[in-house]
This record gives structure tokens, sequence and C-alpha cells, in this order.
């Protein structure tokens, strides 16, 4: 294995992902032990399997305990990047200089390039390209502080981007939203899922629970 990717499930990951077609040999995903979810997304371990297999791309877990503090979370990532025996990283962030930079300082440390495939594109232009181009995902976590919780499960589309508060980033790059992409190019068949309960957590953070259909 040379170049993994640090995958989310969602559409910044899917987009940078299609912007490398055939480079990337792996995935790697950070998921909360207990609760068996992508950890911050909330999305449920089966699905992002489903979602791995459909992309044809061997997954690997960087299991991390509930609650765990940032030198625990590093520590995951770098076993699960020296077990693929990474040569280069790629992200899908966008605009925020301060995660590239930490990114880049985590890896150098461990001998590690980065890429970053959507860096510095505009998010208006991305957003919609991101759609054009037949990607298909849907909120999967929102922050009620900056927006509406009716927001989580929705379809992230032009009706979507359309009703967005102008103060809300398109790509969510500030962390506004998350998200899980289904279908799309790479994809060898959809994966298949039903929105299941939202549920409100820590008074902030509204989730729509995806299920396999």
């Amino acid at each position: 294995m040379t170049t993994v990717f640090c995958w989310s499930g969602g559409k910044d990951s899917a987009f940078a992902l299609s912007k490398m077609r055939g480079e990337v040999d792996a995935l790697v995903t950070t998921v909360t032990e207990g609760y068996e979810r992508i950890s911050m997304h909330g999305v449920r371990v089966e699905l992002l399997q489903a979602q791995a297999a459909a992309l044809e791309l061997p997954l690997t877990l960087a299991r991390i305990p509930q609650k765990a503090s940032n030198s625990i979370y590093e520590q995951a990532m770098a076993e699960a990047l020296r077990a693929l025996g990474a040569k280069t990283v790629a992200f899908g962030d966008i605009f925020l200089e301060d995660l590239r930079r930490y990114r880049e300082e985590r890896m150098a440390a461990l001998g590690i390039e980065c890429r970053f495939p959507l860096w510095r594109r505009p998010t208006a232009e991305l957003s919609r390209a991101f759609i054009d181009s037949g990607f298909r995902a849907r909120l999967v976590c929102v922050d009620t502080t900056v927006l509406e919780a009716a927001f989580a499960g929705r379809l992230y589309d032009r009706a979507l981007l359309d009703a967005l508060p102008a103060s809300v980033d398109p790509c969510g790059e500030n962390g506004e939203f998350h998200s899980f992409v289904f279908d799309g190019p790479g994809f060898a068949s959809p994966v298949a899922i039903d929105t299941g309960e939202h549920v409100l957590r820590e008074g902030r953070w509204q989730y729509c629970d995806l299920v396999a259909a």
C-alpha cells in the first residue's frame, strides 16, 4: 500500500477521491468503539463498509474509545497508517489552514506525504460540481447553533443549497453539517439506505440515523 485516503464517508471525501481515481490503494476511517459508528459523523459502521465495498476499495478502521483524547486519536491513526504501509495520505479538506497544517505536521512525523485534491476550490462552485457530477448524499449531522435541525436527513441537492442561510458554507467546511454519500461516480452500485431516528446530542448536534434499506 502506498496511497491511503483519510475517509469520512462524506461528500468532500467522495469528491476528492474521484479526483484521484486509480491512485488510492485503501481507505482509513476513525470509528468509535461501543457505538460502532464513524466518529463525529455518527454513521453506522455497516454502512461505511457497504460504501467501501461499492467503491471497491479496502477499508481499515482506526478504532478509538468513547471520549478519546486527541493523542489517542493520533495514535490510532498512526498505527493504522503504519499497518497499511502508507507513503501518501489524501484528505478532503478545502480551506481550513490550521487543519491542513495540523495534518501535514502529524504526517511528516510519520514520514508520510499529504495530498489535498480540493484545496482552495471555491465552495459555492465545488458544492454544485459535486451534485452535477452525479453524486448523491444525505446530511447526517447538523450543528443546530448555525443551522435548523430539520436539515438533518435531507438530500444534499440544489434545493438544499438554495435553502442554506448565507452564513453557512455550502460545503459545511466550518463544521456546520456532515454528510454520507450513497451513490455517484466510482460506486459499483448505490448503498441502499433509509432515514431513521433523529437524535439531538450534547444540546447541539442533530443526528439523522441512516439504516440499511
